[in-house]
């Protein structure tokens, strides 16, 4: 029997689909747009390659577009009926358990699948980035981390793609919290390769939750050439740089990126770019930065995508885009059909919970807040603010919504609840300029002038730093 790249049987498949299987896979692990070409051609050159249609689907679902998604499912319902599973191997058979599981909706099954396949097969690398990805989507920050670690070691450094599982460990710690980890891992894994992705990944989040926004920028210069171009992490590593952009002050230097990357002309404007565009542009609606004509671009394109539901984290997103452009009757409308769809329990296993407690109360609050009830958009965010993981997205991704509640408290008058959620992230990142010109906006409100004076300085002078 045939073998992969990194040891495992293959199964009754043609030696050249199993090349361009093994080629699909390293393009997966590096993020960029060749795997689905590859991927299709293993199928083209065996059309009842097991593991080839396990992967296209994993690729239909994992891209969080409904249309894909569906596309997936027909196509693998139509190979799945001509298949007699009692002749595949038990890892195999495994796959097409979990994808199915996926194919209907049930995330958190298919990422238990898959970590049971791990557990068996440390060097399944399929097993490990589809369930990384799964864990991302569901926001479960410890399987991020512990998916990658215990495959760890039966990956040596000698192997091919040892610094891709690096990377991906390195993101895992990130989330959980462990920075110094975090940060020595992503670092060595772009040692390794330096177009991993995934460690530059890792490293601009943790510098990120760091407040080391000048360190961030310097290390994504340095590297451009690496992560700029050719991958699907392109548009979200670009984004990572405007954060880094809002903390420095240079909002101008992030609305450039905004319109040559994030949803300029030769924008994809597939789910997970128009995600990105959202969550700058209402960092600056929060501001108080009147986007106007921008808005109105991206919640064109945000339009078509929402007909059916599929994951909340791009639904609040999208209402993001609806509210910016002051487009609230759509914003309504979106809200209305989903409240609807979880009723008749239209919305898929997974996305049934994630909307329902987080999705829907995060919309309704955005709604609020860009109606001017402040109010409101307190009490519809502060109940959630701990488990807003449940709707997937990275806490960098999350911090729009923690900053939407900090922002609703201040502008309505909940100076002692602003108060508390300015010093929560002050303790987390006394580097960030961002949070200490809330410290001053509070105190300003509260009388406190002096403290209101030293806390813009002490922003003022972290911008000035060089060696954050």
């Amino acid at each position: 029997m045939p073998t992969d790249q990194h040891g495992l049987t293959i199964g009754s498949a043609s030696g050249a689909a199993v090349r361009h299987y093994d080629n699909a896979i390293h393009e997966l692990l590096h993020f960029r747009p060749e795997v689905v070409a590859e991927a299709r051609a293993a199928l083209e050159e065996d059309p009842g390659f097991v593991l080839g249609h396990v992967l296209s689907a994993y690729l239909g679902v994992l891209s969080t577009e409904a249309d894909n998604a569906r596309a997936a499912r027909e196509r693998f319902a139509g190979f799945r009926a001509g298949v007699d599973a009692s002749g595949l191997s038990p890892r195999e058979r495994a796959h097409l358990e979990a994808v199915e599981h996926l194919l209907d909706g049930d995330f958190g099954t298919c990422g238990a699948l898959l970590a049971r396949i791990t557990e068996e097969h440390p060097r399944d690398a399929l097993a490990l980035i589809a369930g990384h990805q799964i864990d991302f989507f569901t926001g479960d920050a410890r399987s991020l981390r512990d998916r990658i670690g215990k495959a760890l070691p039966a990956w040596h450094e000698d192997d091919r793609h040892f610094g891709q599982i690096l990377g991906m460990y390195a993101f895992g710690l990130e989330e959980t919290g462990d920075y110094d980890r975090s940060e020595e891992a992503g670092l060595r894994a772009v040692e390794l390769d330096p177009k991993d992705v995934w460690g530059i990944h890792a490293v601009a989040h943790t510098y990120e939750m760091q407040g080391r926004f000048r360190k961030g920028i310097d290390y994504l210069d340095a590297r451009l050439a690496d992560w700029s171009t050719g991958t699907f992490f392109n548009v979200h590593t670009w984004w990572h740089y405007t954060l880094y952009a809002l903390e420095a002050g240079d909002t101008a230097r992030a609305l450039d990126v905004y319109d040559a990357v994030l949803h300029g002309p030769e924008a994809a404007e597939t789910a997970l770019q128009l995600v990105d565009a959202s969550a700058l542009l209402w960092r600056l609606l929060l501001e108080g930065d009147d986007q106007t004509a921008r808005w109105k671009a991206l919640a064109d394109a945000w339009t078509p995508k929402m007909d059916e539901p599929f994951y909340a984290f791009n639904d609040v997103h999208a209402v993001m885009a609806f509210v910016g452009a002051g487009r609230f009757t759509e914003a309504d409308r979106l809200i209305a059909s989903r409240e609807s769809a979880a009723a008749s329990g239209r919305l898929g296993v997974s996305n049934h919970a994630m909307t329902v407690r987080v999705g829907l109360p995060v919309c309704r609050a955005l709604v609020a807040y860009g109606r001017g009830d402040h109010d409101g958009a307190v009490e519809a965010l502060y109940p959630i603010r701990h488990r807003l993981n449940e709707f997937g997205g990275s806490h960098a991704q999350r911090d729009a919504v923690q900053k939407t509640l900090l922002e609703a408290a201040l502008r309505g008058g909940r100076l002692d609840l602003a108060r508390t959620l300015v010093g929560e992230r002050i303790d987390l990142r006394p580097s960030s300029p961002f949070n200490w010109l809330k410290h001053a906006a509070v105190a300003e409100r509260l009388g406190d002038r002096a403290a209101a004076a030293a806390a813009r300085s002490r922003a003022a002078g972290l911008r000035a730093a060089t060696d954050l």
